[in-house]
């Protein structure tokens, strides 16, 4: 016969006290921070917050060795920065002397990823849709040969598109005639898209299109192919990028620098730190 309903559980101790050169962060702080870093389990929650709380002590507290004194700057809305912020953004200024990419730098990126500077085609697709769910195979079927059916009459004529997206098509699209529009990379179901990509401005889809939402029978109005864009359109974003680029990795290296000179407690330096200083 058992004399207790509940049995007794040993209590998880506490977490350690977290410090940073005799410095502690508090848990009520922590507890804060933790909303601000979504992850999978408590714990990877945690350990990013007490990351970001042992970083931001430690540009702190070498802001403050330097005798720094906050000087907040407007961010926008009449809304200024607080102290920490300030020190932090002052502290940067002052240790890193980063370099501004040269046109050369800019223009090596540019030659070196010409692919991410080209502008993006854009298609004029109409459509007629015979619309059937993946869960009905019967349904499905019944669209794929009525999709076949309106091919075959297109092929005689095909100047009864639009009449036949109006009689038949599934899409709201009918009430223009079945016209989507212009439609980009990413704007359609990837199996649309790749008709799309097959097919010439002018021509109608030979087979039925079948993508999650049922059958399609495709007309490409026109198409405007993607055109590389000059040097000259995207050196300031190159150079934005590459600055930042530079700027990031700079920050890295320093956080690793007072981080190997700082005495940090209640916390695995590397499981804690590493993300930042790789």
């Amino acid at each position: 016969m058992r004399l207790f309903d509940v049995q007794d559980r040993v209590a998880e101790p506490p977490p350690p006290p977290v410090r940073v050169n005799g410095e502690e962060i508090a848990p009520e702080e922590i507890a804060r921070e933790i909303q601000n870093h979504p992850a999978e389990t408590p714990g990877e929650a945690r350990t990013a917050a007490i990351r970001a709380l042992v970083i931001r002590e430690l540009l702190l507290q070498a802001a403050r060795k330097r005798g720094l004194i906050a000087a907040p700057d407007e961010i926008a809305d009449g809304r200024r920065e607080t102290n920490e912020d300030a020190l932090v953004r002052q502290l940067l200024d002052e240790a890193l002397d980063l370099p501004t990419p040269t046109e050369q730098e800019c223009r090596r990126y540019y030659e070196m990823n010409i692919a991410k500077f080209r502008s993006q085609a854009i298609w004029e697709p109409a459509h007629i849709l015979l619309a059937a769910s993946p869960a009905n195979p019967r349904g499905r079927e019944a669209a794929r040969r009525q999709a076949a059916r309106i091919i075959d009459v297109l092929n005689e004529h095909p100047d009864q598109f639009a009449q036949l997206a109006r009689d038949h098509s599934d899409c709201p699209s009918r009430d223009l005639d079945g016209s989507l529009g212009q439609v980009s990379a990413g704007q359609t179901t990837p199996e649309f898209e790749a008709a799309l990509c097959e097919m010439e401005p002018g021509t109608i889809s030979t087979q039925p299109v079948e993508t999650p939402y049922g059958f399609h029978v495709i007309q490409l109005m026109r198409r405007s192919s993607g055109k590389t864009l000059p040097f000259s359109t995207v050196e300031t974003q190159i150079s934005d990028y590459l600055a930042d680029y530079v700027f990031q990795r700079a920050v890295r290296q320093f956080i690793s620098l007072l981080a190997g000179e700082a005495q940090i407690e209640g916390v695995e330096f590397e499981r804690a730190l590493s993300p930042l200083v790789q």
